[in-house]
């Protein structure tokens, strides 16, 4: 009686577990994403916003906090910084909806529309992006997060999709940000377009044009005054915003260089990693499914070895035993699942070479301007003073 409590007991325990871990989702992947949409007819002139989007946060604040299975690489996520910056610049200028749409080293406060972001997941299959859109007059027009995963066709060599892997999430922003500038008045845009104008000349000569601006309560800039179209001051402003516009264009020639030179190698790793990350998924849930039904088995056998006789004592050292070898299995699965961690992150590490930014030496006048970008634009405003100060005879804050 006791042997068929008992063995009526494991029966029910087991298949109850088998249930439960035969449950499972099945994830269906599609190829489509969200399109961009294209404004449909052409803008005035009058109400074209310029747009910088800041090469993104890496997200590596956190470094020494992540888990071993996060998948995240230093240098690779640096690359990626500058490479998500770029193609959601594409994006934008492709809606054609804007004025000139550049990626910039580091956040400025001139620009009509600046776009930063923060890398929160980035391992192939998925990417998860933080956005914050904020005008030059402080004002944010919205601060999302936005996430997609990768159908498994947009890394099949015979059939490429077109577009990036994520191609949906850099449509989206795209999109967000149209429909907010579309809402804005003219006078709203024309106030903008001044504001970032006279924010520029404030950083090159702050007492000359403080008078035309104020900070107020909310952390917003407002207009009190506009300076006289002919204002010798403001139309040498003017010339040193050209020349500081072309180098920024000249910096759009780095950054697209260095994506088309990342977008191989970048591509197979995102490709490798997206295989590495769903086995590396199937391998734990095995595992835990392993582990779980064999220590429920060894609980069930060594109850039914307690219950009597030699059948029932026979019957629960089995299951004793399976239950071991289940337990067992389940860590060695999770043994492979962190042999392909490492297998991952060999790969990011040998990408370090391949994705690292470039020394690139830009020539102006007689200087040379050489570093990383960023540097190269930090030396760039810094000469730019310098040519203010002497055009203005030295006299810029007087």
């Amino acid at each position: 009686m006791f042997f068929s409590h008992a063995r009526s007991a494991l029966y029910s325990l087991t298949l109850g577990l088998l249930t439960l871990v035969g449950c499972s989702t099945t994830e269906v992947r599609t190829t489509a994403y969200t399109p961009l949409t294209v404004e449909d007819a052409a803008i005035a002139e009058n109400r074209l916003l310029d747009v910088g989007i800041v090469q993104f946060d890496a997200g590596l604040e956190q470094e020494e906090e992540l888990e071993e299975d996060d998948l995240v690489f230093p240098e690779l996520r640096r690359a990626e910084s500058r490479y998500v910056a770029v193609t959601l610049a594409d994006a934008v200028q492709s809606s054609q909806g804007w004025g000139a749409v550049r990626v910039i080293p580091s956040e400025r406060t001139n620009i009509d529309v600046s776009v930063t972001g923060k890398i929160v997941q980035s391992d192939g299959e998925t990417l998860t992006v933080d956005v914050t859109v904020t005008d030059s007059r402080g004002q944010v027009w919205f601060s999302r997060q936005y996430t997609e995963q990768a159908s498994h066709y947009a890394y099949d060599r015979k059939h490429p999709t077109e577009g990036d892997a994520f191609q949906g999430i850099y449509n989206r922003i795209s999109n967000d940000m149209l429909v907010y500038r579309q809402g804005l008045s003219d006078q709203y845009i024309a106030e903008l377009r001044t504001i970032s104008e006279i924010k520029f000349a404030q950083s090159f000569s702050p007492t000359a044009f403080e008078r035309f601006l104020v900070h107020d309560d909310n952390g917003l800039y407002r207009l009190t005054a506009l300076p006289a179209d002919n204002d010798p001051m403001l139309m040498r402003v003017r010339q040193i915003r050209e020349r500081d516009y072309l180098f920024v264009d000249t910096l759009q020639g780095y950054y697209d260089t260095f994506v088309k030179t990342m977008e191989t190698p970048y591509q197979e790793w995102r490709a490798m990693s997206y295989e590495e990350v769903k086995e590396m998924r199937e391998l734990k849930r095995k595992a835990r499914n392993n582990t779980i039904m064999g220590v429920a088995a060894i609980v069930g056998g060594i109850a039914a070895a307690g219950a009597g006789g030699g059948a029932a004592r026979q019957a629960g050292n089995v299951a004793v035993a399976g239950g071991g070898y289940l337990v067992k299995s389940g860590f060695d699965r999770r043994a492979e699942a962190k042999m392909h961690i490492e297998a991952l992150q060999e790969l990011g590490d040998s990408m370090e070479a391949e994705v690292e930014p470039r020394i690139v030496e830009l020539e102006d006048r007689t200087v040379t301007l050489s570093g990383s970008v960023e540097n190269q634009y930090q030396q760039w405003r810094e000469l730019l003073k310098e040519i203010y100060e002497v055009e203005t005879g030295g006299m810029s804050d007087i």
